[in-house]
């Protein structure tokens, strides 16, 4: 307990330090971190004038020298355009892993640790200089005994601790900004550092990263443009992780690719698709497809590696994306408005026609412009400025979506400046629109709202018992203006006047299915005065079903 404190009180001074030698002086008073320092030690701490007059040239500056849990924070923070301006963000992205790599020892130590044997033991080559080295962990290549090529990735020494230091810190710094300052208030960072700490956990276990690479190999095990590395689990734990090496060229290359005869219009093709058919057909997707990642294989094949940031978007966000898409397709505001509500945390006190008035601004940017010379990299950053200037919290998944988009149109602009994005991406919005509108997606829809409908009622005494509880103990705040009022009675109104039409539905097909069953056992025929009851029975129920379904399709809130 006391060795934790004493890591916590030298952190604290480092990091008040080197926030006063970038002109941060200020943050160390407001959120009172000189108490967490020792009196003695204080007076060390002076506040110095910023260097530079960018601010975020400065904070990419503190968050370098703070080390790896604040460099992999910056370079988290950079892909949340809905959150920071793009002039911090601009600098954010600069942020690299400039560490220096650990010792072979260190290396021989771990892996005998972890896999219980040592290297010579195990692997029939083993390159003592890493390939790449990281904040987080360092690369070797190696062959096994059967001759098999192999990159194994080991763990840095004591860097879960550290990052373990780092995240309770930045707890308390997000709790103390929160009961500060209102905009940590309205972005509630302490949510934002949670998620950050969880990506940070499944970034530090190699074994999720293996089993993410095992599953993007199972979703393009049919498609023979692409190809997954092996993994090789007898040889992976939480700290070492091996996996097939791939010796190809990177995908950013166009240079050296050109010289051996690669096709980089194929070569741009497939990669965009590739990734799109990850995001939008799979739901899970390489969440950070930069060039170093991204190889080139013989026969123009591309070569994913390094699945550590994955993302995942359910059906609901699938939804949202093709409403997006469709959306600026029609040059339909509504269409956008809808997209950016079902996809998007909104804040209560949102300004719906200031929103809306943004969203025709945005449309009319790209009015009249055919597809093909619209930037979806352009469109997604101007749509994420609308949710920063709303306060629109759009989730991290998505947001991965359209950093990925972003670095795939990037590399793909200099493969192949005339390819379009947008001709490729709009087969898989199709597609997906189809997919709602198929009638067994249509009929889940209707079963989960039958079943929401059904909780509701059954939740309704308990929630009466409750309120009368509330409202004897005289705690009833009423906050609502004159025009919430109307809009919520009319909603209300809406959706009493749908179920008493389903109710209405329901009770006249188990009356015609009474009269079926009725007639079926007296022997008669299914007439009534001359004429086919069951006939003109049955076409009512499909009319009031059209009905019904079209009313709910219109809401948009199928």
């Amino acid at each position: 307990m006391f060795s934790k404190q004493l890591r916590h009180i030298n952190r604290y001074r480092e990091i008040a330090t080197i926030l006063a030698n970038q002109g941060f002086g200020y943050l160390i008073e407001e959120m009172d971190f000189i108490k967490k320092i020792p009196y003695h030690e204080r007076l060390w701490i002076k506040s110095s004038e910023a260097n530079s007059t960018d601010l975020g040239e400065r904070i990419r500056i503190v968050l370098q020298e703070l080390g790896p849990t604040y460099i992999k924070l910056g370079q988290i923070a950079s892909t949340r355009p809905d959150i920071l301006p793009s002039e911090i963000i601009i600098h954010l992205e600069k942020l690299q892993d400039n560490v220096s790599a650990f010792s072979f020892e260190q290396v021989q130590n771990l892996i005998r640790e972890e896999l219980g044997a040592d290297i010579e033991e195990i692997f029939y080559k083993f390159d003592p200089q890493p390939l790449a080295a990281a904040s987080i962990g360092q690369v070797h290549v190696a062959t096994l005994e059967s001759g098999q090529k192999v990159a194994v990735k080991v763990q840095r020494p004591g860097i879960a601790a550290n990052i373990e230091t780092d995240l309770e810190i930045l707890f308390e710094i997000a709790v103390a900004a929160q009961n500060r300052f209102q905009w940590a208030k309205q972005y509630q960072i302490v949510d934002m550092v949670d998620e950050f700490a969880k990506s940070l956990h499944k970034e530090l276990d190699y074994t999720i990263e293996a089993r993410n690479t095992d599953k993007i190999s199972i979703q393009l095990k049919d498609q023979p443009d692409f190809y997954i590395p092996n993994v090789y689990w007898d040889y992976s734990t939480k700290k070492i992780l091996t996996t097939e090496f791939l010796q190809g060229i990177k995908v950013n290359q166009s240079d050296i690719l050109s010289q051996q005869g690669y096709k980089l219009s194929l070569i741009a093709n497939r990669f965009a698709k590739g990734i799109f058919h990850q995001i939008f057909i799979e739901g899970f997707f390489h969440g950070d497809p930069h060039p170093g990642n991204i190889v080139v294989l013989p026969k123009e094949v591309i070569g994913f590696l390094d699945f550590g940031m994955v993302g995942r978007i359910g059906s609901e966000m699938k939804n949202g994306l093709s409403s997006l898409l469709i959306g600026l397709k029609r040059n339909n505001t509504d269409d956008l408005l809808k997209a950016i509500l079902r996809i998007g945390i909104v804040p209560p006190e949102v300004n719906l026609r200031q929103l809306r008035d943004d969203i025709e601004l945005f449309k009319d940017t790209y009015y009249g412009l055919p597809l093909s010379r619209i930037s979806i990299g352009e469109a997604i950053t101007n749509f994420f400025r609308i949710a920063q200037k709303h306060t629109i919290r759009i989730p991290s998944d998505l947001v991965l979506v359209g950093k990925a988009v972003l670095t795939v149109e990037g590399v793909v602009k200099k493969l192949d400046p005339a390819l379009s994005l947008f001709d490729i991406v709009e087969p898989f919005g199709e597609k997906l629109l189809l997919e709602r509108m198929h009638p067994k997606t249509i009929a889940e829809s209707v079963w989960k709202t039958a079943n929401d409908f059904g909780d509701l009622f059954n939740d309704i005494p308990r929630n009466v018992k409750e309120l009368s509880s509330v409202v004897n103990q005289g705690r009833v705040h009423l906050d609502v203006s004159l025009s919430e009022t109307k809009l919520f009675l009319k909603h209300q109104a809406r959706i009493s006047n749908r179920i008493s039409v389903s109710i209405m539905l329901l009770a006249f097909s188990i009356l015609m299915g009474s009269i079926i069953i009725s007639l079926s056992l007296m022997g008669q025929a299914s007439r009534l005065w001359n004429l086919p009851i069951v006939e003109i029975g049955f076409l009512i129920a499909i009319l009031m079903f059209v009905w019904v379904l079209y009313g709910i399709m219109r809401s948009g809130k199928l």
